[in-house]
């Protein structure tokens, strides 16, 4: 059998002129080598697979060629080109620095840098993964670096720019390698795809160049996995068959549905999506990127910035001519919503349908609200709810937003405070609200039902701290036997529960031990300084009425005082607990001495 090579190896670009999308970067190396203005040192930096050490490896063949061409590339055929073509040359090193990191590596490299070449002008010596270089075999390279022999040239390449040492970029010419652009990409699939032999989709080309992210090496690698597939034939559907990517077109059926306000269909589409094994989170960001590509058609200026096929680009220009752009940015914004809270979802399916719901609700609202964020209501979804609810003016006047007001139960009203029901329902009162039916069993809930309750609970409102506290507690039930735990157990609620205004008061009552007295309802807390016992006075009347209410016991009283030096303490901190095992432990004492441990 015929050793087989892959494609990123097969198609790598031998010249300049056969690199892909990095023109800016290969004209400017051609230019340096014609003028001779060649730089002793070069850092490569880019996302992997753009092409730096292919790069890397031209220039050093080029500048080595004994008779180059005018248009400033090697000619091929001299004895340095021929020894680079067959990978025998002496005068290009390359050194992994990820496996080679070390100050000996460094060392045994610099002693390479002092023998001048046999054949041709200069010793090149390519470093990739840069940045992996320990911090001791940058500071052994810097001397060599920023002073070679004249016949030595320093090529550096890494992905990781930021993890460089200012120092050593300093030294360096720095050239960024751009991500390849997706025609760039489908460009050189289709030129390797014809010498291969292999028929290939255009839109299948278009997903490959999308998974690759920008990397040609990548996308030759999936180019090969697609082609093996298919067996010659790469085709849309086989290929995201292969790669599992979800059918672009999924997004334009449901976004038929969300103009038309089939939320059935919408559900019944979610479920198929996902009983193919997709994740909610892949889908919800492929239908965030349906929902820009849609909005970017809307206008000819930004269409370019579609990255598909152009049948795709057709079908996003043909679908955008129906969506409204304010349709559009509430959509984009409740899919973005679904996406920043998806991996909080204790329920991700819940999330994803209720996004499907609001979305598939837009268009019936465009007309209806002006602003860009879209309204949290959900209508009614099954018919059965559409045709026992109200007439639309009935619905503001009684609706709570995803049941009809006829459906409301008995106590609805008694399970919510009037702000929610008011905040709930999106009612925006503009004409006086028609009295409620008398007939039937008509519960319909009207603002003036709520205005006259609001005004019942205000005098309630009013009272202070101490009087709800003092209110709260005056409940019927019998004085019960109180307990150290379960007095510990109701302080550390009361100081877990405070605000975020009084975070150290709670950290301090966190740090205290409620102890009972004699008479078994009053315990007594140890402040460690007297301005913490002035403010745990000033709780005093809170502390008590939640310990009461806990407790179940109305004699419960707080006394406080200052620490004295004869009280245990009953916790310790870090630093305390800390010392006491230096104390009780030789070990650690010594392992604290050897290796002059601190804790922080």
């Amino acid at each position: 059998m015929e050793n087989y090579i892959v494609s990123a190896r097969k198609y790598r670009p031998m010249t300049f002129d056969t690199v892909v999308g990095q023109g800016s970067l290969t004209t400017t190396l051609k230019n340096a080598i014609q003028s001779g203005r060649l730089a002793h040192a070069y850092l490569f930096c880019g996302p992997r697979g753009v092409g730096k050490t292919t790069c890397a490896r031209i220039f050093a063949k080029t500048i080595n060629c004994l008779t180059p061409q005018a248009n400033g590339e090697a000619c091929g055929e001299c004895e340095s080109c021929k020894a680079f073509n067959e990978q025998r040359s002496y005068n290009i090193h390359e050194l992994d620095a990820a496996s080679n990191n070390s100050v000996e590596d460094i060392r045994q490299l610099i002693e390479q840098v002092r023998i001048p070449p046999q054949i041709g002008r200069y010793k090149v010596f390519i470093i990739d993964e840069v940045h992996m270089l320990s911090q001791a075999a940058f500071n052994a390279f810097l001397k060599t670096l920023e002073e070679p022999p004249h016949h030595a040239i320093f090529i550096l390449a890494t992905t990781e720019k930021h993890k460089i040492l200012p120092t050593i970029m300093s030294r360096c010419q720095i050239y960024d390698f751009k991500r390849m652009g997706v025609d760039d990409t489908v460009a050189h699939l289709k030129n390797v795809a014809a010498q291969e032999g292999i028929t290939a989709e255009e839109a299948a080309l278009n997903i490959i160049a999308q998974k690759a992210d920008g990397g040609m090496r990548d996308a030759l690698s999936i180019f090969d996995q697609v082609a093996s597939f298919c067996g010659g034939n790469i085709t849309y559907q086989r290929t995201i068959e292969n790669l599992n990517v979800l059918d672009y077109e999924y997004f334009f059926k449901l976004t038929d549905y969300f103009l038309e306000g089939k939320i059935t269909e919408c559900m019944l589409t979610l479920n198929e999506i996902l009983s193919k094994g997709f994740e909610g989170q892949s889908f919800i960001t492929g239908l965030s990127s349906h929902f820009r590509n849609l909005l970017v058609s809307q206008d000819a200026q930004t269409a370019g910035l579609i990255e598909a096929s152009e049948e795709v680009r057709a079908k996003y220009r043909e679908q955008a001519q129906r969506c409204k752009p304010q349709f559009l940015f509430k959509a984009m914004k409740l899919a973005n919503s679904c996406d920043l809270n998806y991996k909080q979802s204790q329920n991700k399916r819940l999330l994803v349908e209720l996004t499907l719901i609001e979305t598939a609700q837009l268009s019936s609202d465009d007309d209806a609200s002006s602003g860009l964020c879209p309204t949290k209501i959900l209508k009614p979804i099954f018919e059965r709810l559409q045709k026992a609810s109200p007439a639309p003016s009935d619905r503001k006047e009684g609706a709570t937003g995803n049941q009809p007001a006829e459906t409301l139960p008995n106590n609805y009203a008694a399970a919510k405070s009037p702000a929610e029901h008011v905040h709930q329902a999106g009612i925006r009162p503009s004409t006086p609200p028609a009295q409620p039916s008398q007939q039937g069993t008509d519960r319909r809930v009207s603002i003036h039902s709520f205005s006259i309750r609001k005004k019942q609970e205000e005098p309630a409102a009013s009272l202070s701290q101490e009087q709800q506290a003092d209110e709260t507690i005056q409940q019927t039930f019998e004085d019960k036997e109180v307990d150290n735990v379960s007095l510990t157990i109701a302080w550390r609620e009361f100081a877990a529960a405070l605000p975020r205004e009084e975070t150290a008061m709670s950290r301090q009552m966190d740090n205290m031990e409620p102890m009972l007295t004699e008479d078994g309802t009053t315990f007594l807390i140890i402040a460690d300084n007297p301005s913490v016992m002035n403010e745990l006075n000033k709780m005093r009347p809170r502390i008590e009425a939640h310990l009461q209410q806990r407790l179940k016991n109305h004699q419960i009283k707080m006394a406080t005082r200052i620490r004295e030096v004869t009280d245990r303490r009953v916790t310790y901190t870090r630093h305390e607990i800390f010392n006491m095992m230096l104390e009780n432990s030789e070990a650690l004492r010594k392992l604290k001495e050897e290796f002059e441990l601190e804790l922080t």
